[in-house]
């Protein structure tokens, strides 16, 4: 049974901690709490690094570890999944608020971010709720994998400045790329010798003990140094006073649902095609498999929850549930466990998180963001079919070249306009019969010796035929026609699944045409769906049963002279009659 018929509300909305506490054994504790802890220590350092990405202040990234992580830990339906926020769904959300809140003061960004959390939320709960889980399906994988890289390009640069201890206004990308270029004599080599020491740490620790909390490591590493060292007598900038407590309620400006809400809906499908992403990618054997429409409901009231409590917007997050899920996390509980640690930062790590250096910030947020610009994707889609490459690059550019909230919808136009095309023009081929055998297969310069018979023209198109492939279809159908100049052609319609009433008008057209001409046409391998249609037009009674046949073997004995024949009823049975 397709997985989104036991998606709700088809089942309700009933939570799915129920589930696992009701079967939790306690073998698992050990390595949940143990998993959760390690989680805790990739997840609390990043959301810094994100909460900075996204302009906000570090705290926010706590914050969003904590509420959208204990409301997904209830409510979702996959075990491993770890959800705060991502690099992605940073940077969107950086670009959104900046449209809002360029300088109107830290209290405007606040209720810009509770906004901007809250219509993500929304639109999350709506989607589950009319269940559009199917749309995570609408961004094919070298459309994403462009986006990905995109994203990563711009991030990277984005934290280079910071890597450098230099400062200029912001722009387009190109308007960054060349201030960085000309800020080259300002750069801060106290502040840049920090940020290379900790790239080169994080991918020695990465490379060597891939087990270790590398950004956990990184951090600590860079508030000692800022301690111990006095970074910042030389220069070295750090992020200043975080404040120590619970979060703050935070009240959404209804003023700014307009401005916003575009933003939110992107976000919300990024959100959501990394949610279920990571879901699937990481779910045990044995475990229940993610449900698309759950998920949106899940993920959509954890944003809510974050919006009303100082949060930004909030996901599925892969490198984190990898982590949780090698650590050998078993349910939700290890997710409960991060957030604990989450809480425990807020209340009295605090202070330490001031000291740390932006150029640290900044080193974590380049090594992990260039993690999304993976070559070897390029390159294997490229081996696959050049022209799902150019559709990569093209969604790659996007980002780059005109933004991240139009790079999403670069994106989508990309993969709806690569999904447009690829039903535009299906395959057509003509067929020939294995020699010994009753096998058709397409001709090609591999089988040479694949039986054809004069005046006999099989051909078997492929895919659903409608209004918007049917002439397409057509024309191939009719040049080779046109080559073999055959006096019997047969459709071999086994690979054609349905047909809609335009194309269906387009046949009954070419088979007077052809007729007209002294051609013969002929249909064989209808399934049951077509063949009732067919039956019901015009098209079935010109052709009647002896001219619609139940397999293209039939149709060559036929025009061999063969003494049978086999023919096909309305119910697509098949009943013998000699000739």
């Amino acid at each position: 049974m397709p997985q989104q018929e036991l998606d709700p509300p088809a089942r309700g909305f009933g939570l799915p901690i129920a589930d696992w506490l009701r079967g939790y054994q306690a073998g698992w504790l050990r390595a949940d709490v143990l998993a959760g802890l390690i989680a805790a220590a990739v997840v609390i350092p990043k959301a810094f690094a994100y909460a900075t990405i996204a302009g906000l202040p570090v705290q926010v990234g706590i914050y969003t570890a904590l509420v959208p992580m204990v409301v997904y830990a209830l409510l979702g339906s996959s075990r491993p999944l770890s959800v705060s926020t991502t690099t992605t769904l940073a940077i969107l959300t950086g670009a959104a608020l900046a449209e809002v809140s360029a300088g109107e003061g830290t209290a405007n960004l606040a209720a810009a971010c509770a906004t901007l959390t809250l219509l993500t939320g929304v639109l999350l709960v709506l989607g589950g709720l009319f269940r559009l889980g199917f749309v995570a399906d609408f961004i094919s994988e070298p459309v994403l994998v462009g986006f990905k890289a995109g994203i990563g390009i711009v991030i990277v640069l984005d934290q280079v400045p910071k890597l450098m201890g230099i400062h200029f206004d912001k722009g387009s990308f190109l308007h960054n790329l060349l201030a960085i270029v000309q800020n080259i004599p300002e750069v801060s080599m106290p502040t840049l010798a920090v940020g290379a020491i900790t790239v080169v740490g994080l991918i020695a620790l990465e490379h060597f003990i891939p087990r270790a909390p590398a950004p956990l490591i990184a951090v600590a590493g860079g508030i000692a140094a800022m301690k111990f060292l006095g970074l910042d007598r030389h220069g070295v900038s750090m992020v200043g006073a975080v404040p120590t407590g619970l979060p703050g309620i935070s009240l959404p400006d209804l003023r700014m649902v307009e401005t916003l809400w575009p933003a939110a809906l992107g976000i919300a499908l990024m959100s959501f095609t990394e949610t279920i992403a990571a879901g699937r990618a990481f779910a045990r054997s044995g475990d229940p498999p993610p449900q698309p429409n759950r998920e949106l409901v899940a993920t959509g009231l954890a944003n809510a929850a974050g919006a009303l409590l100082s949060a930004m917007p909030a996901g599925g997050g892969t490198t984190q549930t990898a982590v949780n899920s090698l650590a050998g996390a078993r349910t939700q509980l290890s997710a409960l466990v991060t957030a604990a640690g989450s809480l425990l930062t807020a209340l009295l790590l605090a202070p330490l998180i001031g000291l740390m250096p932006h150029a640290t910030l900044a080193a974590v947020v380049i090594v992990y963001s260039v993690g999304l610009i993976k070559p070897v994707e390029f390159r294997d889609i490229a081996r696959v079919r050049r022209t799902e490459f150019v559709w990569a690059l093209v969604a790659a550019a996007g980002v780059v070249l005109l933004g991240t909230l139009q790079g999403i919808v670069v994106a989508i136009i990309v993969s709806l306009v690569a999904l447009a095309w690829q039903m535009s023009d299906p395959p057509v081929q003509v067929l020939g019969r294995k020699p010994g055998t009753n096998v058709m297969r397409p001709r090609s310069d591999e089988h040479p010796g694949d039986e054809t018979f004069p005046g006999l023209l099989v051909v078997r198109p492929e895919g659903r035929i409608f209004f918007a492939n049917a002439h397409q279809v057509g024309r191939k159908v009719q040049a080779l026609i046109d080559a073999a100049k055959p006096k019997v052609v047969v459709l071999d319609m086994g690979g054609v699944f349905d047909i809609e009433y335009t194309a269906l008008k387009m046949l009954i057209d070419a088979e007077q045409r052809l007729r007209d001409k002294g051609v013969e046409l002929w249909l064989s391998r209808l399934n049951p769906a077509v063949l009732d249609m067919v039956q019901r037009s015009p098209l079935g009674a010109t052709l009647g049963r002896e001219r619609m046949l139940l397999n293209t073997e039939q149709a060559i004995a036929r025009y061999q002279g063969a003494s049978s024949l086999v023919r096909v009823d309305r119910n697509g049975l098949a009943d013998e009659q000699g000739d």
